[in-house]
């Protein structure tokens, strides 16, 4: 099974430039290059100020490192929020693209096409579901799934027209779009984009209690969880709560929906983040490493009972299961499979927490996580910025969510070896702010 991959330098015609000096917050100096400082700026002229990403400019990617436009390597400790679990530029996901590119990328669903059904068979049966729904983004899968739930709960829950509920879990994340920041708890995300998606109701997450009595409603269709929650700075939800979850769904006649966008596909050590509980949701949502980080690529799955609620001019999207995506994605399942990067997931994460339980608790107050989905909640008097500024100018990147944490979600090809080098960086990091 292959692990990793040999690292080649980038192309020698990116050449070293002057350094300079900025300064980026209250206590951290960082040393930009010319041609760094010159992508930043071009964004920051051009583009839509909608994200505050950390200063590094990447250029080049392979296996669990990227390199940026000056050439110098980092380890991947975000693998773009899970969507390369698959390591960067996967050789195998890359065939496949190129190898498709040149025969067909497009029909839109008006038409048959000759690689869905392939895609559709293989994708139902590694994961049990009789049908899947094939869309682009993870939030769209999400969208597609709360559609779903909404016509199921109309034509076969009975529930009176326009008047379906569905629950969610606060502190979830499941997008940027009207509907999914309806369910938000995060001001962030959710304050000034008002009116809002009617039908949502928000409990406690973990709190099975209070799912029990919201969905008693005879007008709740769904539940939709994150088996952890990532966004929220990886929340790791007791033993047997998705055991509960399902027997309070099955009890009240309710859709268990996991969205499994960001936990799913070999990330924390199984298939599904499900699998951890032996539990079956009635929908599932997958999308990110989907495509290995190559190509737009997400999925809902359920049995028909469910799906075929859905009739054709009801749901739908021009570039959901086209040619390129559906062959992108069978490879980049097959990668996940055959080289067993769940189980390297699983192992790699067990090392890995370990070393981060060794830092003083003085400064690290919480490690926690399953498989390689990790985070860290550190002292309150250190700034988690300042911290991944600091990783990233000794070789890791990371990015700090709510304030006090950091997510840690290296590539699943990660060895050993180089989870060992990554946790040294990290410790060493953390330590300096003692």
């Amino acid at each position: 099974m292959m692990l990793s991959r040999l690292f080649s330098p980038l192309s020698r015609s990116i050449t070293k430039t002057a350094l300079r000096t900025a300064t980026t917050s209250t206590s951290a100096k960082i040393t930009i290059g010319e041609q760094s400082r010159e992508v930043f700026d071009r964004e920051d002229k051009y583009g839509a100020h909608n994200y505050h990403p950390i200063p590094v400019a990447l250029a080049k990617g392979e296996g669990t490192v990227v390199w940026d436009v000056e050439g110098k390597r980092y380890y991947d400790f975000l693998s773009a929020y899970s969507a390369v679990n698959q390591g960067h530029c996967h050789p195998r996901i890359i065939n496949a693209l190129k190898k498709q590119a040149d025969i067909l990328t497009l029909t839109s669903r008006a038409f048959y096409n000759n690689v869905l059904g392939e895609y559709e068979e293989y994708v139902t049966q590694l994961f049990g579901y009789d049908k899947v729904l094939p869309m682009n983004t993870g939030v769209e899968g999400g969208e597609t799934a709360t559609k779903l739930a909404r016509k199921w709960g109309y034509k076969k829950k009975g529930i009176p027209a326009n008047q379906a509920k569905q629950v969610f879990a606060k502190g979830n994340f499941w997008g940027r779009t009207l509907a999914a920041i309806s369910s938000s708890t995060d001001p962030e995300s959710y304050q000034g984009f008002g009116p809002y998606m009617p039908g949502y109701i928000l409990i406690p997450y973990n709190d099975l209690k209070a799912l029990d009595e919201a969905t008693k409603d005879p007008t709740v269709c769904a539940f939709m969880v994150e088996p952890i929650q990532g966004e929220a700075g990886v929340v790791v939800p007791d033993p047997g709560y998705l055991q509960g979850v399902r027997e309070i769904c099955t009890k009240n006649n309710v859709l268990f929906i996991a969205d499994e966008v960001q936990t799913g596909l070999a990330r924390t050590g199984r298939r599904l983040c499900v699998d951890h509980d032996n539990v079956r949701p009635d929908i599932i949502i997958l999308g990110k490493a989907l495509s290995g980080g190559m190509y737009p690529v997400s999925a809902v799955l359920a049995d028909d009972d469910i799906m075929l609620s859905i009739q054709p001019g009801e749901h739908g999207s021009t570039y959901g299961g086209n040619p390129l995506g559906c062959k992108v994605a069978i490879e980049a399942l097959k990668v996940l499979e055959e080289e067993r990067l769940a189980e390297n997931a699983e192992k790699m994460g067990q090392i890995m927490r370990a070393e981060l339980n060794s830092l003083p608790k003085n400064v690290v107050k919480i490690v926690r996580g399953k498989g390689l989905l990790n985070a860290i909640v550190i002292n309150d008097k250190i700034d988690a910025w300042d911290v991944c500024l600091r990783l990233r100018d000794n070789g890791l990147l990371a990015k700090p969510t709510h304030g006090d944490k950091i997510r840690f979600s290296p590539p699943l090809v990660i060895t050993e070896e180089q989870l060992r080098e990554s946790c040294h960086i990290i410790k060493k990091t953390v330590m300096s702010f003692t």
